[in-house]
This record gives structure tokens, C-alpha cells and sequence, in this order.
């Protein structure tokens, strides 16, 4: 593996939320080999599931998706990693995702239950301590909400309704705003799920849960607008699955062929922006993409075995290792990343409370 420079000083943590337990299992990386030390665990509340960085590493974000519905503002100590729970506010839903604009201003949340979206404003230390200033409701099953890189607009899949909504911030209000147009569709049942920007703002990848593709968009960086350039599968034909059932459908088992279905779930792109990955839950594989430089379309690589119904990916801040959870699987897998192909390599396996999904990890120098 060609080697890049990098700190071996750097200290670097990595948190998974468990649901099932009810905790966020706390880990250092050694940046030489990528090997995790357990450090400790803090019990959250049941069903904590997506979780998010400040932009200025002082605060982990973590939503807990059980009774009453909250955001935790959790201090990291940057010399140990440790979490220390310093507010806690109210949110309107049950939330599938979690973000915050590159300013750190604003946190964005979406309700894939409740067909919404919410922003709750940031206090200048960095907490969440009010509720939402602002719920939007959207199409069916809103499952991510992110930032593009100027943090001028913002994106949201709706996984129900096969589109992606397009809006602007105004942070004379701290609100968003519908764009022009207000969204872009998917192909109908496709179910998009997760979404990443491209490192140089130019791209967004959009990863639809029940078929298994992944959409690339351009990115208009002036107007905060998408237009589609390809759809590429990321699960091969071999694979034996049949898309996934539209969530409108799948209780009255509509149209089911019993086969196992396409069940995809994250997305993640290196900090380089030369690879990009995405996990299959059914077959619990992550799958490998090249990105090419010239104008971010995508080439299949190849696939990888990984931990049981893999439903959290995440790549650390140097772009050399890359973490992922199972929710049906009490280890984590570590892998170094070729800096030349992209390729995973194991590193090992770690010891994880019940239900792991949700995966950040912090680099401080």
C-alpha cells in the first residue's frame, strides 16, 4: 500500500452508537496500523442511533430514537476521547438522521417515520439545548438531510417518494428554504437512502436503499441544484436479490417474489475523493467504487464480505482506514484502504454492545 504522511502522534477515536444497548462504545485508532483499543462505554438511552460531529470536534451529537425523542450534546475530551453529556433537547420525531452545516450553526435532523425534517439552532458554545426553530414536513420517508460544502444548501432523500428535496439556508432566520426546483426524482421504487457530497463540491451520490444503485448528480455549487449523470449498480446480478419493496407496499406483501431482497444502507467517499463504498445488508457486503477525477463518474470495482447486516460505514479523517458495524454482529471491522486502488484490507476485529450502527470518528492532532 502506498503510503501517504500522516501524525502517528494524532490521537484518534472512534465512537459506534449500539441501539440495542442503549450505548456509544468508545475506541482509539492507532494511525500506524488502524488497530482499536476498547476504552469505555456510556450508557445514552435506548434506540441511540444516528449520531454527528461538530465542526469543531468539541461536541458529539447523538440522537435517541426511543421515548422521550432527544439530541445529546456529548464534550469529547480531546486527550481521551471520553464523553461527557452536557445538554439534552426535545425533538419532534422520531429522527433517522443527524448533520450540521459546516458552520456549526444549525442541526439538521429527518424523520424517516414521520415524513419530516427539523432544525434546531446550535448555542454559540457549541450545545443543543432548544427545540426545533423550524419542522418542514416532506415526502415519504425523509432518511438523510445533508449540507452541500459552501453550507449555503442543503439536501434530503425521501426514500417513499423516490425524489431528493433541494433547499437553501437563510441564516438571517435559521431556516431553509425551498430551492428552484424543489427536488429531483429517482427512478420510481429505487428508494433513496444516504447521501455524500464529493470532497470538491462538484458531485453528490445518493444511495437508493431498495435497488441498490447509486445515483450521481452534478452539483451546481452557485444554485444548490442537483441533475443526474449516471445510475450504477453497486449490487452485481450474481448476487441473487430482487429490489426491495416500497415501503407503501411491503405490508400487504405487494408483488413479493420471495427472493431475498436489495436491502442497501451507507454510503461513504474518501477525503481524497478517489474512492467511494456502500453496504448491502442482506448480503452483508460493502461494495468498492473508483471515482474518477475528471468529472466524479463512478466504476464497480468489486465487493467485500463484512460484518452481519452491515449498516454503518465510516472512513477516518486521513483516508486510510475504513470502520464498519453490524447491527447483527458484536464485532467491528477495521480495514487499511489502498491509497493506490482503493482496496480493503482486513486490520481486525473489536467487541461492540448489541445493535451497532451509527459510526463517527475524531482525529485530534
Amino acid at each position: 500500500m502506498n503510503q501517504t504522511s500522516f501524525d502517528t502522534r494524532a490521537r484518534t477515536f472512534v465512537y459506534v452508537s449500539a441501539a440495542t444497548a442503549g450505548t456509544i462504545d468508545i475506541y482509539a485508532m492507532n494511525m500506524a496500523t488502524g488497530a482499536l483499543t476498547p476504552e469505555s462505554s456510556l450508557d445514552v438511552g435506548q434506540a441511540v442511533m444516528p449520531m454527528a460531529v461538530s465542526p469543531d470536534r468539541r461536541y458529539l451529537y447523538a440522537v435517541i430514537r426511543s421515548q422521550p425523542y432527544r439530541v445529546l450534546s456529548l464534550a469529547i475530551d480531546d486527550r481521551t476521547g471520553q464523553l461527557t453529556q452536557e445538554a439534552s433537547a426535545a425533538l419532534p420525531d422520531s429522527m433517522a438522521y443527524v448533520s450540521t452545516d459546516p458552520s456549526g450553526r444549525l442541526l439538521l435532523t429527518a424523520s424517516y417515520g414521520g415524513n419530516k425534517i427539523a432544525v434546531l439552532p446550535v448555542d454559540g458554545d457549541g450545545r443543543v439545548t432548544a427545540e426545533a426553530s423550524q419542522v418542514i414536513p416532506t415526502g415519504r420517508n425523509a432518511h438523510s438531510i445533508v449540507c452541500d460544502g459552501t453550507g449555503k444548501y442543503v439536501f434530503v432523500t425521501n426514500l417513499g417518494s423516490d425524489a431528493v428535496q433541494q433547499f437553501a439556508i437563510d441564516f438571517e432566520t435559521a431556516s431553509l428554504k425551498p430551492n428552484d426546483p424543489a427536488q429531483v426524482s429517482t427512478g420510481p421504487g429505487f428508494g433513496p437512502r444516504h447521501i455524500v457530497v464529493s470532497p470538491d463540491n462538484r458531485s453528490a451520490y445518493v444511495l437508493t436503499e431498495l435497488t441498490g444503485h447509486v445515483v450521481h448528480y452534478a452539483l451546481d455549487a452557485a444554485k444548490g441544484t442537483l441533475s443526474e449523470i449516471e445510475c450504477v449498480a453497486s449490487v452485481p446480478e450474481d448476487a441473487g436479490l430482487s429490489p426491495g419493496t416500497p415501503p407503501a407496499l411491503s405490508a400487504a406483501n405487494h408483488g413479493d417474489d420471495g427472493k431475498p431482497k436489495i436491502w442497501a444502507a451507507d454510503i461513504g467517499i474518501t477525503p481524497n475523493g478517489k474512492f467511494l463504498y456502500t453496504t448491502e445488508r442482506t448480503t452483508s457486503r460493502i461494495t468498492l467504487f473508483h471515482v474518477s477525477q475528471h468529472d466524479g463518474t463512478l466504476a464497480y470495482v468489486t465487493n467485500y464480505e463484512t460484518e452481519r447486516q452491515p449498516r454503518g460505514i465510516r472512513i477516518d479523517p486521513s483516508g486510510r482506514f475504513l470502520v464498519a458495524s453490524g447491527e447483527k454482529s458484536d464485532r467491528l471491522s477495521v480495514y487499511t484502504i489502498d491509497q493506490t486502488d482503493g482496496a480493503l484490507m482486513p486490520v481486525g476485529r473489536y467487541p461492540v454492545n448489541a445493535g451497532a450502527n451509527w459510526i463517527e470518528i475524531v482525529t485530534f492532532a
